[in-house]
């Protein structure tokens, strides 16, 4: 399972459980729609930090995987310019 279908599923079964833990709750109608304001702009901001951090990570792993390609490709140059410089061999004839 991937990690994005995985916090999904987590913040959506977090909002599920908090609403119907909201709507069953012995309240009146005043006090049930201000905990769900509340429940819902806690959730928005939570949800943000959440995807903050997940962008944070992504631009870490991005920025490894540039450097880690620059470094291969640079290898690879550095091979076939050693490859060009050596003396061509005759080739053997049959």
């Amino acid at each position: 399972m991937s990690t994005g279908k995985f916090l999904t599923g987590f913040i959506v079964g977090g909002v599920i459980g908090a609403v119907a833990g909201i709507l069953l709750a012995p309240k009146s109608g005043k006090e049930t729609r201000a905990l769900i304001s509340d429940t819902t702009k806690e959730a928005i901001k939570h949800t943000d930090e959440t995807i903050k951090e997940i962008q944070n990570k992504a631009d870490i792993v991005v920025s490894d995987l540039q450097k880690k390609g620059d470094e291969i490709r640079s290898n690879l140059q550095k091979l076939i310019d050693k490859k060009k410089k050596q003396p061509k061999q005759p080739k053997a004839k049959k």
